[in-house]
């Protein structure tokens, strides 16, 4: 049996046109774009597949589909241009979330923008990445616990890889960061645009940073919304990873006072309490291991719902259920655009040791899973890890929570120091992993900068909501 893995299946009509690399001068050709359903909200967006080259650096040795999605300005009388969504994940779809109707943006903003967004290479509908399903080739573990466990899983993803490049063709070589870039760069001067006008989430701000270091001259303006860093190594990594969940899990004890009517826990020890649930997934007590449990209540801080990790807490330490996340066996994206070699089990166990003295309540960020499942990944990788150097003509502007436990406020602090003058940060004193719509606070100055380009003051916060 085959599945789609980093999949998410989009119904549209196949309009195709051909782009080949083009100069920002180039004249591009029109795009056709074609209603994305015949029913529902996706009748009203429109939806095309631009043929793009596989390998950019060989344009002539094949093409895949690009797929976009399209929902024109409400008031063309006050179009201001294209506003590009860069979906995070990595694996999310930009075509899914634009042909649904999910509009993430500000009705001012659809008034006065067309929002495209697309489906990053080896994602959704253009050309995903295919790999087996099911044994002899399972997921990688989240957490290894030995050498032996660390040579399996070494071996099982060179098996895996292997099968899932044949499954994919060459695509699956080419389904870097920096490849989608020159993929964006192409959609921009199809739309006939001079200029990017962009909006990152996530993992989609990488995008941003990148192509504002590749086409400095061509930006007009980028938000980075939960800016990524891409310059941290693999300890760097875990350990900035570790910081974030427990600067968030901190942020969450400190609101459940006594008085705190919205927390099922006011009034005990939150931490003791932690820790109690925490030895019973330990000793195989619940019905999720340490890693799965955590990835529970990253959930939950994510969303910035405190009185659900609350609930959550209880009820698991009264031997409620928790939900399993099912991790990809495999992450070509990511694994393409990080270089995180590990050695042997031993240093493996030192990685994760320095990570846990971050994070002593959660022990596990997110990006642990990262290390087992891109172990082996043949070096050097497509898009490696550097420390960004951009210079625009206008800052990029970041958005970042002051607790968010993915894209931490130490990762928003380090691109924006890193962009010097050529980068903004917008702080959030809220919660969460995103926060354009966290409060009007943000939405006005967001909208206020991609309409008109006005930039923020250093330093501007805007208080939680």
């Amino acid at each position: 049996m085959i599945s789609r893995v980093l999949v998410l299946t989009v119904t549209a009509a196949a309009a195709v046109v051909a782009v080949a690399a083009p100069p920002v001068s180039a004249r591009p050709a029109a795009i056709d774009w074609q209603p994305c359903a015949a029913t529902g909200e996706a009748a009203t967006a429109g939806c095309a597949t631009l043929e793009l080259p596989i390998d950019w650096t060989e344009p002539a040795a094949g093409t895949f589909g690009f797929r976009i999605a399209r929902r024109t300005a409400t008031d063309p009388s006050a179009r201001v241009g294209t506003l590009i969504f860069g979906p995070g994940g990595p694996g999310d779809s930009g075509v899914s979330r634009v042909s649904t109707g999910q509009s993430r943006f500000s009705e001012e903003l659809r008034r006065r923008f067309d929002i495209v967004s697309f489906d990053p290479r080896g994602v959704g509908a253009s050309h995903p990445i295919t790999c087996p399903d099911g044994p002899p080739l399972p997921a990688a573990p989240a957490v290894l616990t030995g050498q032996a466990d660390f040579d399996r899983t070494l071996k099982g993803n060179r098996e895996l890889w292997k099968e899932c490049r044949r499954l994919t063709g060459p695509l699956f070589d080419h389904a870097d960061s920096a490849s989608t870039v020159r993929d964006l760069d192409a959609l921009r001067a199809a739309l006939g645009e001079r200029t990017l006008t962009f909006h990152g989430s996530s993992y989609g701000t990488l995008l941003g940073e990148l192509y504002a270091e590749r086409y400095p001259g061509r930006v007009r303006a980028i938000v980075l919304e939960s800016a990524v860093d891409h310059s941290q190594r693999t300890d760097g990594f875990l350990r900035t990873q570790a910081w974030a969940l427990q600067d968030s899990f901190d942020a969450f004890v400190a609101w459940c006072t006594p008085q705190q009517q919205a927390c099922v826990l006011r009034g005990e020890d939150i931490r003791a309490v932690w820790a109690e649930v925490w030895g019973e997934a330990e000793r195989g007590e619940l019905n999720l291991p340490p890693y799965q449990l955590v990835a529970n209540v990253h959930k939950q801080l994510a969303r910035a719902d405190y009185p659900g990790l609350a609930g959550f807490i209880d009820t698991m330490r009264d031997g409620g259920a928790g939900d399993t996340q099912r991790l990809s066996p495999v992450l070509a994206v990511f694994c393409a655009d990080w270089a995180l070699p590990v050695r042997d089990y031993g240093e493996y166990r030192r990685l994760l040791d320095r990570a846990e003295a971050q994070a002593p309540d959660l022990r596990y960020p997110a990006g642990v899973f990262a290390l087992s499942a891109c172990l082996g990944w043949p070096q050097p990788v497509a898009n490696p890890q550097h420390r960004l150097r951009a210079h625009t003509r206008t800052p990029l502007l970041l958005i970042n929570s002051r607790h968010d436990p993915a894209s931490g406020y130490n990762w928003a602090t380090e691109v924006a120091r890193q962009l010097g003058r050529s980068g903004v940060l917008l702080s959030y004193a809220g919660a969460g992993h995103g926060s354009y719509n966290s409060s009007d606070c943000m939405t006005r100055a967001v909208d206020a900068y991609l309409i008109s380009l006005t930039v923020p003051a250093r330093g501007t916060v805007c208080p939680a909501a």
